[in-house]
């Protein structure tokens, strides 16, 4: 089993987004057993919140079903227990201790944080765009 966690400051947009929508991009090529994915946070400022409403907004217009969430702090054990630690920018990377080569950038480049921008659609886009990328490395 290929173990994922997507990273982000809060875990209540960008990094919780790529979760759900990589679990339904897995599980439309019939793989959702082959995958456990999560998501978390650098910060404790959202620790306990549910996803960003505007990001269940985007999802649903997208029909990506979600499940309830909890935004959670990254914790060294995850370090142990992921395959691939995958940071939505270079700010993420920054603040995580650089012990092991399973973090990286979902992109080249950073995924916008919708918080700050308002712009979903071009994070769903980005988002699209890596985890599609995910799941044709590991076909």
């Amino acid at each position: 089993m290929t173990k994922i966690l997507f990273v982000c400051h809060g875990n209540i947009c960008r990094s919780v987004m790529a979760e759900m929508l990589l679990k339904h991009m897995v599980d439309e090529v019939g793989r959702a057993d082959d995958f456990y994915i999560d998501s978390c946070a650098t910060s404790t400022e959202e620790i306990g919140n549910d996803i960003y409403p505007p990001a269940k907004r985007c999802l649903t217009a997208h029909g990506i079903p979600f499940t309830h969430h909890a935004a959670r702090q990254i914790t060294l054990a995850d370090y142990e227990r992921f395959d691939h630690i995958i940071c939505m920018e270079r700010y993420n990377l920054r603040n995580l201790p650089k012990i092991t080569d399973k973090v990286r950038l979902l992109l080249n480049r950073d995924v916008a944080d919708p918080w700050y921008t308002g712009d979903f659609e071009t994070t769903y886009r980005d988002l699209v765009e890596g985890c599609e990328k995910i799941v044709n490395d590991i076909e």
